[in-house]
């Protein structure tokens, strides 16, 4: 009887194997993350099982009959497994009908738990997987088999991706909120009853409209496409950190803010607009989709200004950001196009036209030119020009932002205004919200941190001019780590001593009998600032490095060229490295797998094969930074 089961479950689990039915997928990965050379870690493995399945455990009699699940390791790779697989909390069923015994499974979540020892530093856990779900309902049980990897470097990329796919979610909103704000001006807004009127008066136009939709965001997703090629990672810290990218976009978004404010109109030639929009009288799809293309190009005297925005931040991050952003601006651009032709009657609610997009128009002019000026700034830093400290800076967005309450409030008024009128409460209320912005800014000028705008400001080192309490934060303590290397121009924030030379900070960390603590930061490292002003100054973190550390910051993108005899050539990617963020940002790639900022590393200066403790990246959370360095300050004395 037992036998005549077993075959009857093979049969079926052959069959649902051959139609390429997956109920359980399996994920995997390793804690604690970077393990150093001799040390144990566990390689943790989640099973997802669908609904009506359930998963058959690994601690039970192989003899009993159905497949109990394993767990493989390749052995000579750095890595050796320790005891068996363990199973964490499964559920346990006696069954005498079919089986004859007792064996384990998982439904909805399983988790299974190998321990491993790392024997060598450059580690590879390479492995298979082999288990059986079976199905509550049916009966069929289907094999689940697959292999699994992991290295330090892939952990390091992963966790890469993950911030990267926190930040791409970030930017699809802000691309959504310019998208919106390009709905509103004028250039834009007027043509919506238009079309709207053209999709309702033909056959099938809720179809077209439809259509018209989404030929808009496939328009600006392919120009977000090609950014995307020419702008890929590599490309990436060049456009973020060298002054010419940095200049460039500069004057592009002064140029651009000039525009909004009326100085006169960004247009495309008059013949090429021309030629599409004869193009869109053909009908079909290809009439819609020249439609489509029309509009991006008449618009583009007020669209140009805040997609060319997206796509220069966009320009600077990973590989999906230039198209993540354009599919967020075009999705907010064409959405109400189609909604409109879909449902007419909602064109009731919207606002008539009128000068109140031209507002909209001059304050996103404001808008761009205060921004421009972040461009200059991080060229100023990288390069330390000293041109645009951070009181100058101050100074500049006082009076930008001045200028926007003053036009808010009806007292200034520009080229495309029309007549003058009461204003109105949203008005109002906006140039209310402006002014007090003016109002906490002008603080910064004596020295005050404001840290809400953690940064997008020049780092306080940079003001000439202090209050009395700035000062007592932000100058230095007398020591005994006598002259450091480029310390001439770097300096740490919140007056904290320290190093700018790995080197020198390791041989002091020795003498001291500290561990280090590695900064890996950048001059134009905005979640970098907001990590030193709004962590690295609460009280219990600043003790800690203070007190329990030697602290090194490796400054990632300073284009301080060294001496001819300090170059060298990279293992990484083959190229030269002559300057000192070069040679820190390759440090950080070479030996802890990781190219972003900020980057925090823990080390033992008596064995700095590996961190003490898994690195951490931009955390504002203060309780999770203080038990990272607790830790890392425990693992350094139980090894005295």
């Amino acid at each position: 009887m037992k036998l005549k089961y077993i075959a009857l479950l093979l049969f079926f689990s052959v069959q649902l194997f051959g139609q390429k039915i997956t109920p359980a997928k399996w994920s995997w990965t390793l804690s604690p993350a970077q393990p150093a050379v001799g040390q144990e870690a566990e390689v943790i493995f989640k099973v997802s099982i669908d609904k009506g399945w359930y998963l058959y455990s690994s601690d039970f009699d192989k003899e009993l009959g159905p497949v109990v699940t394993t767990v493989s390791i390749k052995p000579g790779l750095g890595v050796e497994a320790i005891g068996p697989l363990k199973a964490i909390n499964p559920h346990s069923k006696e069954d005498k009908e079919i089986w004859g015994g007792t064996y384990t499974y998982f439904t909805e979540q399983g988790e299974f738990r190998q321990k491993v020892k790392i024997t060598s530093e450059n580690w590879v856990i390479d492995g298979a997987y082999d288990s059986q779900t079976c199905s509550n309902e049916s009966g069929l049980c289907v094999p689940i088999k697959g292999n699994f990897k992991i290295s330090a470097s892939e952990d390091s990329k992963k966790k890469a991706s993950d911030v990267a796919g926190g930040g791409l979610i970030e930017f699809f909103f802000v691309a959504l909120g310019a998208g919106l704000l390009a709905l509103l001006t004028p250039c834009v807004y007027p043509l919506i009853p238009m079309t709207v009127s053209f999709f309702t008066k033909k056959q099938g136009g809720k179809r077209l409209a439809f259509l018209y939709g989404l030929f808009i965001v496939l328009i600006y997703v392919f120009f977000g496409t090609i950014l995307a090629f020419f702008a890929g990672a590599s490309f990436a810290n060049f456009l973020s950190t060298h002054w010419i990218p940095n200049l460039l976009f500069f004057v592009i978004f002064i140029f651009f803010g000039i525009s909004f404010l009326g100085a006169f109109e960004i247009v495309l030639p008059s013949g090429l607009v021309n030629s599409v929009d004869a193009k869109s009288d053909k009908g079909g799809l290809m009439g819609v989709f020249f439609m489509a293309f029309t509009l991006v190009l008449v618009s583009f005297s007020c669209t140009g200004p805040l997609a060319g925005s997206i796509l220069i931040a966009a320009s600077q991050g990973v590989f999906l950001k230039p198209i993540i952003g354009m599919l967020g601006f075009s999705l907010a651009f064409a959405i109400p196009f189609t909604l409109f032709a879909i449902f007419p009657g909602f064109m009731k609610s919207l606002p008539k036209s009128g000068n109140w997009m031209n507002e909209v128009k001059v304050v996103l002019g404001f808008l761009e030119i205060a921004l421009a000026f972040k461009f200059l700034s991080v060229a100023d830093q990288v390069y330390h020009w000293h041109i645009l400290d951070r009181e100058i800076f101050l100074a500049i967005w006082i009076a930008i932002f001045t200028a926007l309450t003053l036009y808010l409030f009806g007292k200034i008024s520009l080229p495309h205004d029309g007549p003058a009128k009461n204003l109105s409460v949203p008005r109002t209320l906006f140039a209310t919200a402006v002014l007090a912005f003016v109002i906490y800014l002008i603080p910064g000028m004596f020295g005050a941190p404001l840290k809400g705008l953690s940064g997008w400001l020049p780092p306080l080192s940079s003001q000439d001019f202090k209050g009395s309490n700035a000062a007592s934060v932000s100058s230095p303590t007398k020591s005994d780590q006598g002259q450091k290397k480029y310390a001439d121009f770097l300096t740490l924030p919140l007056g904290l001593q320290g190093f700018f030379d790995f080197e020198e900070a390791k041989a002091y960390a020795l003498k001291v009998n500290k561990p280090l603590f590695i900064d890996f930061t950048g001059h134009g490292c905005v979640n970098c600032r907001k990590m030193e002003e709004n962590v690295w100054s609460d009280p219990q973190v600043l003790k800690r490095l203070q007190e329990k550390y030697v602290v090194v910051a490796l400054y990632c993108d300073d284009k301080t060229e060294l001496a001819e005899d300090k170059w060298y050539v990279s293992k990484v990617d083959g190229q030269e490295k002559k300057t000192l963020g070069d040679q820190n940002l390759d440090f950080q790639i070479t030996r802890f797998n990781s190219n972003a900022q900020p980057h925090y590393v823990l080390l033992d200066p008596r064995n700095d094969s590996a961190p003490m403790v898994k690195p951490v990246a931009f955390d504002a959370d203060i309780n999770h930074f203080v038990s990272f360095l607790d830790q890392g300050v425990s693992i350094y004395q139980a090894a005295n």
